[in-house]
């Protein structure tokens, strides 16, 4: 069996962490590393350990991840942001949970994105 992941750590209270948003589906933390002035991850608590390994049952808990994602942006007044999942170690992830990256109040041109 593996380790837990750090983020399963987290969601159990082993690591402890500010929260800035939770429920009964997940948990919101600020990025130890961030990338921009506001970078939060939203984690689900079902640990999945990517995008890919979602399954059908699976969908209600991925809308509602995107549905914390908007409140998040509605309730700290963000104008814009930026959201980002990245699914296996060839697409950058590096912890695997899966987690949604909001990235705001930093300029992310699309330049170089599609490459």
């Amino acid at each position: 069996m593996s380790e837990p992941s750090v983020f399963s750590q987290i969601i159990s209270g082993d690591i402890p962490v500010e929260r800035v948003f939770e429920d009964e589906h997940c948990i919101v933390i600020r990025d130890r590393s961030p990338q921009a002035p506001t970078h939060l991850l939203i984690i689900p608590r079902k640990p999945l350990t990517n995008l890919a390994d979602a399954e059908v049952e699976d969908k209600p808990l991925l809308g509602h991840l995107m549905w914390v994602a908007a409140e998040l942006g509605r309730k700290l007044g963000l104008e814009g942001y930026r959201l980002v999942v990245n699914n296996g170690r060839s697409a950058g992830q590096t912890v695997f949970h899966l987690h949604i990256h909001l990235l705001a109040q930093k300029r992310m041109p699309e330049q170089g994105l599609a490459e």
